[in-house]
């Protein structure tokens, strides 16, 4: 495969943090590369570097002659005053853009169709869209584009399900040629298996490349932790040895050989710095009794909008529940509407006496009062001592486990990463003990570390919960059931999860019913449910339960079979080609399971 992009021994210093200390990588024709690492670590430095916008300090950076390289950053640059044709089209005469698939496809995959009605037409004026618009008609501009070497920074931000889903597919299939690359740097687990073949993580001043997507990473790195777990522990019982012997009298040590005094000595200034770990910590949740919160016969709207029309909901404690659907289908006004800061057109809210309710915002706006003051005074706002199991903690030892060193807590709010911010909000919210928790796109600004922590937190959440997010990983990981808002008034139940929402909504799209816009869609009120005249038949309930059994014992085989898939992945960790090979009959295992499953519930329904 042809050599895009080389890097050697490329040093890079940000202030007194070396970002990149040495690195060599290249990036090759058919590359698939997902970038992980923590917040702050260098993702886009390094992302920078390989565009050629930001030269290394030292070491060379090599591109082919002629390499034609698109970049999507965080913040685009595209201009106001054009309008989303001219953006995404360029010169393009509408009989070649118009008679070629891949651009129709790239139009009605990121922007809803030829007539664009997510931004409101291709006509449209770029000015006046929003943050998420303008990421979208960036998106589609290096799609339509198409160059040799793509580079994607968070290119999943301001993206639905369906969306994720749809770019993974693209970038995967259509425009996956051998002599074109990708890198992509992205915190959607989900999505980094869907599209890498390789996974490198930056942090440190280094870079560690793995062979396949984030299953493969996750036990790659597990084996690399533990062969370090290993060397530590031998160089530990080392230097006890060492030290014991220097401890001795001294009378005694000036008869002793001095390169054992050099050796101990070495092995002492060896040692290495503490990691910087961060943690999100087990609060205790208050008690929740048998109600929590009902929307009885309620309708939402915003301004002429109906999104939601007569329907009811009870929240029952300890459910886990995971909201879908389209950008603007009401999804977050949704959510506001059970945390009482949204009111109903129609109908009523009912609140348990025992809820105590927290709800992360996509917005941070919790911090906003906070932007002039330091970190520590934020969190000595909830409270200045907390109880962790049987310890106690004060407000600054709290903030020294989330990683804000002393120092750091009296930077000020404002001045936070997004990443910071969003864990600081996170924490106080859990600092005040809720037992409902209310989270609208919880992964934005959060690495995969932080968010392994989250998932840890919310597997042992006692109270109810509830959570928007276009992070399939994380709903299919901490949600017990998922419900959609396909913009037709209802509130749709999925016994099958996210992959029934993306069938439903490809059924939508095949009928002309489901356009991507979050634009004006005519509410369809829930029909009124459909009386049963006669249950199933004495056969028809046994023959369900037939199937039932069957598919019981079968679901059985195929837990047993992971749980050797996983052994064996574990057991051939440095064999990248095997860990591959062991992922996609891992995969292919899960979506046998999901199918059976599904068969399952469907018996159920008829046994009742």
């Amino acid at each position: 495969m042809p050599n895009l992009v080389s890097v050697e021994r490329a040093s890079l210093a940000l202030g007194t943090t070396q970002v990149l200390d040495a690195v060599s990588l290249g990036v090759n024709g058919g590359d698939r590369i997902g970038v992980v690492g923590r917040n702050g670590g260098g993702k886009t430095t390094l992302l920078r570097v390989l565009a050629g916008t930001r030269v290394p300090d030292d070491g060379r950076v090599a591109r082919t002659r002629g390499l034609r390289v698109g970049v999507l950053t965080q913040d685009d640059s595209l201009d106001p005053g054009s309008t989303v044709r001219t953006a995404v089209l360029g010169g393009l005469a509408e009989h070649e853009w118009a008679a070629d698939p891949r651009v129709r496809d790239v139009l009605t995959g990121l922007l809803g169709g030829l007539d664009a009605p997510v931004v409101g037409g291709l006509g449209a004026s770029v000015g006046p869209l929003s943050g998420g618009e303008r990421r979208r008609v960036a998106l589609a501009a290096l799609l339509v584009d198409a160059p040799d070497l793509l580079l994607l920074d968070e290119p999943t931000n301001h993206l639905d399900v369906e969306g994720v889903a749809w770019l993974a597919e693209h970038l995967a299939g259509t425009l996956a040629r051998p002599d074109t690359g990708l890198l992509v740097i992205t915190h959607d687990r989900w999505f980094l298996d869907a599209v890498a073949t390789q996974t490198w993580e930056v942090g440190s001043g280094a870079v560690h490349q793995y062979d396949g997507g984030y299953a493969a990473y996750v036990l790659a790195r597990a084996e690399r932790e533990r062969m370090a777990g290993v060397l530590a522990e031998r160089r530990d019982n080392l230097l006890r040895k060492e030290l014991a012997w220097l401890r001795r009298g001294a009378p005694a040590r000036t008869s002793k050989p001095r390169f054992r005094v050099e050796a101990a000595t070495a092995l002492i200034a060896d040692e290495p710095p503490p990691r910087d770990d961060v943690e999100l910590l087990r609060f205790a949740s208050t008690r929740l009794g048998k109600d929590v919160v009902d929307l009885l016969d309620a309708q939402l709207t915003v301004g002429e909008r109906v999104l939601l029309d007569r329907f009811t909901w009870r929240l029952g404690p300890g459910d886990r529940i995971g909201l879908v659907g389209v950008n603007g289908a009401g999804k977050s006004t949704l959510l506001r509407a059970v945390a009482g800061e949204a009111p109903l057109a129609a109908g009523k809210r009912k609140v348990g006496v025992t809820v105590r309710l927290a709800f992360l915002t996509q917005e941070v706006r919790e911090l906003d009062a906070y932007r002039d003051r330091r970190v520590i005074e934020a969190v000595e706002n909830v409270r200045s001592v907390v109880r962790l199991g049987r310890k106690e903690l004060s407000a600054s030892q709290l903030a020294q486990r989330l990683g804000f060193s002393g120092p750091q807590q009296q930077a000020r709010v404002g001045d936070l990463s997004g990443g910071e911010r969003r864990r600081l909000q996170l924490t106080r919210l859990l600092m005040d003990e809720p037992n409902v928790l209310l989270l609208d796109e919880p992964t934005n600004d959060l690495d995969i570390d932080t968010l392994t922590s989250l998932e840890d937190v919310l597997d042992g959440w006692a109270g109810t919960l509830v959570v928007v997010s276009h992070d399939r990983y994380l709903l299919e990981r901490v949600c017990d059931r998922q419900l959609a808002l396909l913009g037709d008034g209802r509130l749709r139940d999925l016994p099958g999860g996210v992959e029934e929402y993306l069938r439903l909504r490809h059924a939508l799209v095949e009928e002309g019913e489901g356009s991507r816009p979050a634009t004006a869609m005519p509410s369809v009120p829930a029909p009124a449910p459909a009386q049963a005249v006669d249950g199933p038949t004495p056969a028809q309930a046994r023959e369900a339960r037939k199937v039932m059994a069957r598919v019981e014992k079968q679901l059985a085989r195929l837990t047993e079979r992971e749980e050797r898939l996983h052994a064996a992945m574990a057991d051939a960790a440095t064999d990248h080609g095997k860990v591959l090979e062991l992922t996609r009959e891992l995969r292919e295992v899960g979506e046998e399971k999901d199918a059976l499953e599904l068969e399952w519930l469907e018996a159920a329904d008829v046994v009742g």
